[in-house]
């Protein structure tokens, strides 16, 4: 086998294996251009509609809030000191920000094992299934993007404690998820999605 076929070979195996494209879409305000610009987005959250149930506005809104659409999105480093690294915040990771312990959960279960969450078919299928079990286990609405996010923030045992009450912080943020879906629900009425 000639050098140059062997080399060409080896590009293409390289190439394959991941250097995804990871960053945000241009305009996070505007439901619309983001599925224009990633079209891949708004399929993958159209298939986890008709999967799971959860409109595309609120997978949008909550996705906007835990990465900002950033694919290898990962918490901060947490410092001793301030100069001192000392790993992670936590083990969340990805477009949906998926814990380590919930995304095997979710492997484990949906049969998966293949599944990244840097991949955002896989993100927003795993959004579809965590919030259709927290319809399931706390009667949350699948519109219902602040209840959601709450749940997903504080996990649903946390969220039936309602230890949120006591994170005032953690209060305006779900609101602000919740007012981003109700803008990306119109912005996709808007232009027919």
């Amino acid at each position: 086998m000639s050098r140059f076929l062997r080399a060409s070979i080896l590009m293409l195996l390289l190439g394959s294996c991941g250097g995804g494209n990871f960053s945000a879409p241009r305009d996070l305000d505007n439901a619309c251009s983001i599925a224009r610009e990633r079209p891949q987005y708004y399929r993958a959250m159209k298939a986890t509609e008709r999967k799971w149930g959860v409109p595309v506005h609120v997978q949008m809104a909550t996705i906007h809030q835990e990465s900002k659409f950033i694919g290898d999105a990962k918490t901060p480093h947490k410092w001793a000191l301030g100069i001192i690294p000392l790993g992670r915040q936590s083990s969340a990771y990805g477009y949906s920000q998926a814990l380590d312990g919930t995304w095997d959960e979710y492997r484990k279960e949906q049969r998966r094992s293949s599944a990244r969450r840097d991949r955002i078919r896989d993100a927003t299928d795993f959004m579809g299934w965590y919030m259709d079990k927290s319809e399931k286990v706390l009667g949350l609405s699948k519109w219902d993007a602040r209840g959601h996010y709450l749940a997903y923030h504080e996990g649903r045992t946390g969220y039936a404690r309602a230890t949120y009450q006591g994170k005032p912080w953690l209060l305006a943020v779900s609101q602000r998820v919740a007012d981003r879906a109700s803008q990306y629900r119109a912005q996709l009425a808007s232009c027919g999605k």
